[in-house]
């Protein structure tokens, strides 16, 4: 066994999570800050080129005739030189003009000058002004400390043609040093909305992580309550619909092995099977201690002797219900009239409807025979009745009904009362799943499983739905 203490897969996930989130981090903002400053110098580039080429547009008249010295835009160049813009861009103040502008003629003798300090010069061996005079893209940097690199000034040249001949050169000089406090500025929003990027991302980071090992912990604890035979709800969670599924997976899986036990699967049952008939016996016996006529005395006393003889039956078959599940086929098949299994069904339930004073019909659309196991299809028929007794709303209508159609048989029992919520449909046959009733009691949750294998092993179907004022549950056979 380890000696280091096991630390929690939240905090793990969190420790990768800020090493991959710093990591990234620090290769893009040092890639972003190693690419700012020649970008910043490209564009300023072009710039610088663009600007050139305009003035050698505006200097090929005064050069060709000899008068750039006295010419107006001479004038001009020297006057834009001495400008003050005072402007603030971008947080940044900007106090001189920190472009230069030279003019030189065919033999590289500068001829206007904006900073007034190299007239009469030969700039021809410098290589913005060789190269340009030659036809070529003519550029330079040159510091003026060569011991600072950052004093660079960045020149570029435009030729200017006369007549398809190049009879000079226009030069626009900008030191690197002027770009620079853009670039610190730059960097400090960069490093400033990176450092609050990251600590977000991280923020995040490590509300999922612990959400994630919050949702582990709980599915562990459901785990383990489970493995100790404790009832515990089942946890949810919103978010995480894969632990949802997880949860449901563990939930599922108790309850198959619940299934799975041969004597609670006895019990329940037994208590599910004999709660019809004990409550048509107390129903009859509540109503026989009342003043009633003599025939209604008759009528629920005979109620009384028909379920306890149901009582009898069923006991006596119960064991023969416990191998329903893994039944292969029918054992005992005989021809049945399914108004035979029914009448039964809703005389057993005279006594509840009478105190709820609701009512209950049967409708014949199509007289139907089935070959099938009586006692099975009529367990299940009360099962049904049982279910519909529960959820009926006072003074509301249960009817069943008969029906034959494209070669399909179907018994409908409609019941007049709450639908069903959209959640618990697709789980209703499920084993020990139950809806509570309206007085907070919940059933067993055997009652449809038991429907579902009983019409299964007779090829049939179940099919539960709402309608538009109640439900209906369908059982559709094969016809013989």
């Amino acid at each position: 066994m380890s000696r280091w203490p096991r630390i929690p897969l939240g905090i793990r996930l969190f420790i990768l999570f800020f090493i991959l989130v710093a990591f990234t981090a620090y290769v893009v903002s040092q890639t972003m800050v190693q690419e700012l400053k020649p970008s910043m110098r490209q564009a300023t580039e072009e710039t610088l080129v663009d600007m050139a080429h305009l003035l050698a547009v505006l200097a090929e008249a005064d050069l060709a005739s000899g008068n750039m010295t006295q010419s107006k835009l001479t004038q001009l160049i020297t006057t834009y030189g001495k400008r003050e813009p005072n402007a603030l861009i971008w947080e940044v103040g900007k106090h001189a003009i920190n472009h230069r502008i030279y003019i030189t003629d065919r033999q590289g003798i500068v001829v206007a000058d904006s900073w007034q300090q190299d007239i009469g010069k030969d700039f021809s061996q410098w290589n913005d002004v060789y190269l340009t005079l030659r036809g070529q893209y003519g550029a330079r940097s040159t510091p003026l400390d060569p011991a600072d690199p950052a004093s660079s000034i960045m020149h570029i040249a435009a030729p200017v043609y006369h007549n398809g001949q190049i009879i000079g050169s226009v030069t626009v000089a900008k030191a690197n040093r002027s770009i620079q406090p853009f670039i610190d500025q730059t960097k400090r929003n960069l490093a400033f909305w990176m450092l609050l990027m990251t600590g977000l991302v991280l923020i995040v980071g490590g509300l999922l992580a612990w959400r994630i090992n919050s949702a582990l912990s709980k599915l562990a604890g459901y785990a383990e309550k489970m493995g100790a035979g404790e009832k515990v709800a089942k946890p949810r969670f919103r978010i995480f619909y894969e632990f949802a599924g997880l949860s449901d997976a563990l939930e599922k899986l108790r309850s198959q092995l619940d299934g799975k036990q041969y004597v609670e699967d006895y019990v329940q049952t037994l208590t599910h099977e004999l709660k019809s008939p004990l409550s048509a016996i107390k129903g009859a016996s509540e109503i026989l201690q009342m003043p009633l006529p003599e025939a209604k005395v008759t009528h629920f006393a005979g109620n009384i002797e028909r379920e306890s003889n149901r009582m009898q039956q069923l006991i006596e078959q119960l064991l023969e219900l416990a191998k329903l599940e893994k039944m292969p086929q029918l054992e005992q098949v005989s021809r049945i009239s399914f108004e035979t299994l029914i009448n039964p069904v809703m005389q057993s339930a005279d006594a509840r409807l009478s105190v709820n004073k609701s009512s209950c019909h049967l409708i014949v659309d199509n007289p139907c025979t089935i070959h099938g196991d009586q006692f099975l299809l009529q367990q299940a028929l009360f099962n049904l009745m049982e279910n519909a007794l529960d959820f009926v709303r006072p003074g509301g209508r249960i009817e069943w009904r008969i029906s034959q159609s494209d070669g399909l048989m179907a018994i409908r029992l409609f019941n007049e009362g709450p639908h069903i919520p959209d959640y618990a449909l697709p789980r209703l046959t499920e084993r020990f799943y139950s809806l509570p009733r309206e007085n907070g009691a919940k059933s067993t949750g055997l009652g449809l499983n038991f429907v579902e294998q009983v019409t299964k092993l007779h090829q049939g179907e179940l099919a539960i739905q709402n309608t538009a004022d109640g439900v209906s549950v369908t059982l559709t056979f094969p016809s013989p």
